[in-house]
C-alpha cells in the first residue's frame, strides 16, 4: 500500500483528524499529522445532523491548515459505537454508548450522514472508503508492526474487542476461506442475564442511573466511564453504615460522577497513593483519617482488580477460540491494546496479563500498546481497501468487454438474420458463413409411424447405437435400447476408413448384443458435423469440428463411407434411409411429444440450430410448397468478421490456439468446448496484472484446456459453497483466498452469461424469421433443446430464455428439453421417411 490518506477517529468527547502518508519503496514508511477537536456536551445530546456538521467543519479546518482542501483524498472513519456493518463503507448505528444521545442517528448509516454533511458544505470533497470500529483500528495499527497481531482490545471510557475469525464460521457473510475481523461488541455481554450471579448491588445501581439501563452491563463493570462511580457508591454505603469518615457524608460525595476514574489510578500509585487519597477525599469535603485513606485505597484496588480479571477472562475465551480454530498445540499470538484505563492505571495491564497467562498456560500471548491510536489503523484499512478497490476497478474494466448491452444483443440478432438470408440465397450461399443447409426433412411425425429402426448417433468422442421401436394406435410410443461406445483419439485423427470401420464394428457388437445380427433394418444416421445434403440419405462433409481430423472424409458423402464400411465387413446389411444432423434429431425427438416444436437447438460441446423454413425461401432446393428443415450450422456465424466488435482478446486467444483457427467463431463464444478456456485466459490475464492469486500463476493453469467447462457449472451452482470453488482451484495448483474464489466465480458468471445471451440473440433471430415468414402478429413455437451446457449449467437456460423473451416480444417460445438425445430423432426421421416411401410405392 502507498498513498495519502485521511482518518477520522470518533469515540468519545474528543475526536481526532489525521493525515497519514504511506510510502512503499521497498521499505514501507508511515508519516502522520493530527489534530484533536472537542465535541461540546450539547452536541453529544443534540441532533445527529448537528453532530456530523460539526465533524465536517473540523475536517475542513484541518484540511485548510494543511492546504489540502483541493485534493480528493480517501478517508477511513473510526466510529467506536456498536454498529451493524453491511459493507466496508456502510455502518448502521445500533445504539449510542459513552454518554452520546444524538437524535436521528440510531438505525442510520453513519457514513451517509458524514457524506451529507460534507456535501452540504461544498468546499471540499473526500472519498469515504472504510468505516472501522476503534478496536479494529487498534488491531490494524499494532498489526502494521507485529504481523502476529490478530486481536484488538480497548479498555478506556468504554471497552470492546475484535479478533480474526475463520470465514467458515461466519454464517452472516458468504465465503468459507480465509479470515475476517469480527467486532465483538462485548460491552453488551451479560445483557441477557448471564452475569447476574456476579453483578453486585453497586453494579445494579450504576445501571439504573445510566443513560441506557439494561444495556452494556459488562462494560459497566470494567470500563473507565464507570470505575470511579463504582468506588463512589461503595464509599457512600460504607459511610452510611458508619465504617468510613465517621459516618459523615458530603454533597460532593453524594453527587454522581464526582469520583472520577482517574482518581482510582492516582490512589493506586505505589508511593504517593495514600497521599493522593487524602487530597481527593478532602477535595470532596471530607476529613479523612489515615484508616479512611487506606480503606479507600483498598476499595479502588478491589474494583480495578475485578475489572482487570473480568477483562482477562473474556480475552482468554477469545484467544482459546483462535487456538481451537487453528488446531495448534501452542498458540503464539499478539493482542493490540489501547484505552486510558489500560495505559494510565498503574497496575491494570499487569493484572490483565497475569489473568490471561493463568487461564491459558498453553499459549504465548504478547501485548502491544497502540501508540498511534486507532486512527492510523483506520488509515491502513483505507489504504488496503483503496488498493483492493483499484484492483476491482481494473478487473471490472477488463470484464466490461464481455458484458453485452440490450442494444448489442439486438445488433447480434439483426446480423444473424442477415447471415441467414445469405445462406438461404442461391447467389449468396457460396460466400455465406452461416450455411443454412437443406436437410430434406420435410415432415414431422404424424403418429401413424411404426416399426423397428436402428439409429447411429455420432457427434463427439462417444457415440451411441440404438434400436428404436415405434408403436402407433392405442399403444403409441417409443421404446429404446442403446449402447454407448467410445472413439479413441488415434481413430478421431487417423484415416476415414479406420473411423468408419470402428463404427461398423460397434454396430456389429450392438446387433449381436440385441440378438438381431441377421435382420436388415432401416437406419437413421445422426452425424453432427457440417454437411451439404443433396438428399435425405446423402451428405457431403464440409469440414470436421470438435477435435475430429480423420483424413479422406471432407468433401465425401458420409452415408457412402458408412455403406462401404458395412460392405467391407460382409456380416450384415443395413438400409441407410436418413442422414440427420443432431440438431434436426433433437427437433424431431421433441416434435414427437409437442406438435409446436419446429426448432432444434444444441448447446453442448458445440452449438448449432435448425428450424422449419418455408420451401419458397430455400433457394438451393427446387419447389415452392411446404417447409423443409434447415440445418443452420450457426457455429460459423462471425467467421466473416461480422462479430469482431464484440469479440475480446480472450476470444482471439482461444481461437488462435484451437484446432481450426478462424472457424466456428460464434461456437467458440458460446459452447462447452471453449467456455472453460475463455475463463482460463481471463484468470491468467488477471494474475499477470497482479489482480488475482497474489500474482502467482501455477504451471497447471498455463495448460490449455485444464479449466474444464464443467467447472463453470460447478462454481456457479447456487448451493455450492466457496470452499468447493477453492478445491477446484487447488486442483489447478492455485493457492486462493476467499476473495480469489469470489473473483473466479464472477469471471465464470460473466463468461457463461454472455454465452447464454448470444445464444438467445441467435434464437431470437430464428423465431422472428418463422413469425415473419408466416405473416403472423404473434407466434407460438417450441424449441427442442439438447446439450450438456444447457442441461447442466445452473443459470444458462434461464438467461437464454430471458434474452429470447426480451429480443422477440411477439413470440411465445417454449423450450422443451430432449431427454432421449438426437438418436431417437434420427430413428423417427427414418420412420417418417419409411412411411412416406411406402405411401409413394402404394
Amino acid at each position: 500500500e502507498d498513498g495519502d490518506f485521511l482518518a477520522l477517529d470518533l469515540g468519545g468527547t474528543n475526536f481526532r483528524v489525521l493525515r497519514v502518508k504511506v510510502s512503499d519503496n521497498g521499505l514501507q514508511k508511515v508519516e502522520m499529522e493530527n489534530q484533536i477537536y472537542a465535541i461540546p456536551e450539547e452536541l453529544m445530546r443534540g441532533s445527529g445532523v448537528q453532530l456530523f456538521d460539526h465533524i465536517a467543519e473540523c475536517l475542513a479546518n484541518f484540511m485548510d491548515k494543511l492546504k489540502i482542501k483541493d485534493k480528493k483524498l480517501p478517508l477511513g472513519f473510526t466510529f467506536s459505537f456498536p454498529c451493524h456493518q453491511t459493507k466496508l463503507d456502510e455502518s448502521i448505528l445500533l445504539t449510542w454508548t459513552k454518554g452520546f444521545k444524538c437524535s436521528g442517528v440510531e438505525g442510520k448509516d453513519v457514513v451517509s450522514m458524514l457524506r451529507k454533511s460534507i456535501k452540504k458544505r461544498g468546499d471540499f470533497d473526500i472519498d469515504v472508503v472504510a468505516v472501522v470500529n476503534d478496536t479494529v483500528g487498534t488491531m490494524m495499527t499494532c498489526g502494521y508492526d507485529d504481523h502476529n497481531c490478530e486481536v484488538g482490545l480497548i479498555i478506556g471510557t468504554g471497552t470492546n474487542a475484535c479478533y480474526m475469525e475463520e470465514m467458515r464460521h461466519i454464517d452472516l457473510v458468504e465465503g468459507d476461506e480465509g479470515r475476517m475481523c469480527i467486532n465483538m461488541e462485548w460491552g453488551a455481554f451479560g445483557d441477557d442475564g448471564v452475569l447476574n450471579d456476579i453483578r453486585t448491588e453497586f453494579d445494579r445501581e450504576i445501571d439504573m442511573g445510566s443513560l441506557n439501563p439494561g444495556k452494556q452491563l459488562f462494560e459497566k463493570m470494567i470500563s473507565g466511564m464507570y470505575m470511579g462511580e463504582l468506588v463512589r457508591l461503595i464509599l457512600v454505603k460504607m459511610a452510611k453504615e458508619g465504617f468510613l469518615f465517621g459516618g459523615k457524608l458530603t454533597p460532593d460525595l453524594l453527587t454522581t460522577g464526582h469520583f472520577e476514574t482517574r482518581y482510582v489510578s492516582a490512589i493506586e500509585k505505589e508511593k504517593e497513593g495514600l497521599q493522593k487519597a487524602h487530597e481527593i477525599l478532602t477535595k470532596l469535603g471530607l476529613e479523612p483519617s489515615h484508616e479512611d485513606c487506606v480503606a479507600t485505597y483498598r476499595i479502588c484496588q478491589i474494583v480495578s482488580t475485578r475489572s482487570a480479571n473480568l477483562c482477562g477472562a473474556t480475552l482468554a475465551a477469545v484467544l482459546r477460540r483462535i487456538k481451537e480454530n487453528k488446531g495448534v498445540d501452542r498458540l503464539r499470538s499478539t493482542v493490540g491494546v489501547d484505552g486510558s484505563v489500560y495505559k494510565k492505571h498503574p497496575h491494570f495491564a499487569r493484572r490483565l496479563h497475569k489473568t490471561v497467562r493463568k487461564l491459558l498456560p498453553d499459549c504465548d500471548i504478547r501485548f502491544v500498546r497502540s501508540e498511534d491510536g486507532s486512527g492510523k489503523g483506520a488509515a491502513m484499512v483505507t489504504a488496503v481497501a483503496y488498493r483492493l478497490a483499484a484492483q476491482h476497478k481494473a478487473r471490472q474494466k477488463i470484464l466490461e468487454a464481455l458484458k453485452l448491452s440490450h442494444e448489442q444483443l439486438l445488433e447480434v440478432k439483426q446480423r444473424m438474420r442477415i447471415e441467414m438470408e445469405k445462406g438461404l440465397g442461391k447467389e449468396t450461399h457460396a460466400e455465406a458463413r452461416v450455411k443454412m443447409l437443406p436437410t430434406y426433412v420435410c415432415s414431422t411425425p404424424d403418429g401413424t409411424e411404426k416399426g423397428d429402426f436402428l439409429a447411429l448417433d455420432l457427434g463427439g468422442t462417444n457415440f451411441r447405437v440404438l434400436l428404436v421401436r415405434v408403436r402407433n394406435g392405442m399403444r403409441r410410443g417409443v421404446e429404446m435400447h442403446n449402447k454407448i461406445y467410445s472413439i479413441p483419439m488415434e481413430i478421431m485423427q487417423g484415416t476415414g476408413e479406420e473411423l468408419f470401420d470402428h463404427i461398423v464394428h460397434c454396430i456389429s457388437d450392438f446387433l449381436e448384443y440385441m440378438g438381431m445380427k441377421g435382420v436388415s433394418l432401416p437406419l437413421g444416421f445422426t452425424f453432427s458435423f457440417p454437411c451439404q445434403q443433396t438428399n435425405l440419405d446423402e451428405g457431403i462433409l464440409l469440414k470436421w469440428t470438435k477435435g475430429f481430423k480423420a483424413t479422406g472424409c471432407e468433401g465425401e458423402d458420409v452415408v457412402n463411407l458408412l455403406k462401404e464400411a458395412i460392405h467391407r465387413r460382409e456380416e450384415f446389411d443395413l438400409d441407410v434411409v436418413a442422414l440427420v444432423n443432431d440438431t434436426v434429431g433433437t427437433m424431431m425427438t421433441c416434435g414427437y411429444e409437442d406438435p409446436y416444436c419446429e426448432v432444434g437447438l444444441i448447446v453442448g460441446t458445440g452449438s448449432n440450430a435448425c428450424y422449419m423454413e418455408e420451401m419458397r425461401n430455400v433457394e438451393l432446393v427446387d419447389g415452392e410448397e411446404g417447409r423443409m428443415c434447415v440445418n443452420m450450422e450457426w457455429g460459423a456465424f462471425g467467421d466473416n468478421g461480422c462479430l469482431d466488435d464484440i469479440r475480446t482478446e480472450f476470444d482471439l486467444a482461444v481461437d488462435e490456439l484451437s484446432l481450426n483457427p478462424g472457424s466456428q467463431r460464434f461456437e467458440k463464444m458460446i459452447s462447452g468446448m471453449y467456455l472453460g478456456e475463455i475463463v482460463r485466459n481471463i484468470l491468467i490475464d488477471f494474475t499477470k496484472r497482479g489482480l488475482l492469486f497474489r500474482g502467482r500463476i501455477s504451471e497447471r493453469l498455463k495448460t490449455t484446456g485444464i479449466f474444464e467447462t464443467k467447472f463453470l457449472s460447478q462454481i456457479e451452482s447456487d448451493c455450492l459453497a466457496l470452499l468447493q470453488v477453492r478445491s477446484i482451484l487447488q486442483h489447478l495448483g492455485l493457492e486462493s483466498t476467499c476473495d480469489d474464489s469470489i473473483i473466479v466465480k464472477e469471471v465464470c458468471t460473466v463468461v457463461a452469461r454472455r454465452a447464454a445471451q448470444l445464444c438467445g440473440a441467435g434464437m431470437a433471430a430464428v423465431v422472428d424469421k418463422i413469425r415473419e415468414n408466416r405473416g403472423l402478429d404473434f407466434l407460438k413455437v417450441t424449441v427442442g433443446v439438447d446439450g450438456t451446457l444447457y442441461k447442466l449449467h445452473p443459470h444458462f437456460s434461464t438467461i437464454m430464455r430471458e434474452t429470447v423473451k426480451q429480443l422477440s416480444p411477439k413470440c411465445e417460445v417454449t423450450f422443451l428439453q430432449s431427454e432421449d438425445g438426437s438418436g431417437k430423432g434420427a430413428a423417427l426421421i427414418t420412420a417418417v421417411a419409411c412411411r412416406i416411401r411406402e405411401a409413394g410405392q402404394r
